[in-house]
């Protein structure tokens, strides 16, 4: 196993927390092939938030899909307990899946899927699992910027191993947080900006700068046109940055 370093710290400056610039993606670490027995899996470290991505390929499909000669990409997500400084209960537990939850997995589940021409796979299913094993913001964009990487070992195991003639993916597909945080448009939120931020956003983007996704809310005040746009021009830059990371990442 292989860890490589997205991001270099630099000096600190200006007035974030943890002393980034306003459009400093936070360092992160990529740990590929983490587990044992997922076809595809690795440890996603960005900054303090790690969460562990697996893809195992299932062969059958949901219902909705037998016959039709395609296959179906489907994700789930869970914080464990000690993830956060105040225990998680396992939703298990609670008896339902609670709707923070639901509307991760099923956001991952889109990102995915809109990058993967579904009838070169075959009547098979690849699961996405992301568990969050610690937790400081951004959780569900690392967990997209990570699944889309074990996606892809998980179809190159298919390929070297004949049951694929070629690889289905069709673009690049990563993630980050944007938001306003004291007046100021920044990238890459930590826990403590994205529970204090006057505008929290996360944003799913192609390598071609297509959007899949954006999630964005006023939590403080509303916020101006001037300001979306300055979040959408930092997301974008930002991700075309984690993209290439992406690449490095499995050239190496």
């Amino acid at each position: 196993m292989e860890k490589i370093e997205a991001v270099k710290n630099i000096e600190a400056i200006g007035q974030r927390i943890d002393g980034r610039e306003a459009d400093e993606l936070r360092p992160m670490i990529v740990t590929r092939n983490f587990i044992k027995h997922a076809q595809g899996s690795v440890l996603i470290e960005v900054g303090d938030t790690k969460v562990i991505c697996t893809a195992m390929v299932e062969d059958k499909v949901p219902p909705f899909l037998k016959g039709q000669k395609k296959g179906w990409i489907t994700a789930e997500y869970e914080m464990i307990p000690g993830s956060t400084n105040t225990r998680k209960s396992r939703d298990r537990n609670r008896g339902k899946i609670d709707g923070r939850t639901m509307e991760i997995q099923r956001l991952i589940g889109r990102s995915l899927r809109s990058v993967i021409d579904l009838s070169m796979l075959g009547e098979r299913t690849i699961w996405i699992d992301c568990d969050v094993i610690q937790a400081d913001g951004g959780t569900r964009t690392a967990a997209i910027t990570g699944s889309f990487l074990a996606l892809h070992d998980a179809l190159s195991d298919l390929i070297a191993k004949g049951k694929l003639k070629a690889m289905p993916i069709t673009n690049f597909v990563a993630a980050t947080s944007v938001g306003i945080f004291k007046g100021e448009a920044i990238v890459d939120l930590c826990y403590e900006e994205d529970s204090n931020a006057e505008v929290d956003m996360n944003m799913v983007m192609t390598e071609a700068g297509e959007i899949i996704e954006i999630q964005g809310t006023g939590e403080e005040r509303p916020f101006k046109k001037e300001e979306l746009q300055k979040m959408l021009e930092l997301g974008e830059a930002s991700i075309k940055k984690i993209i290439a990371f992406q690449k490095d990442t499995l050239q190496d």
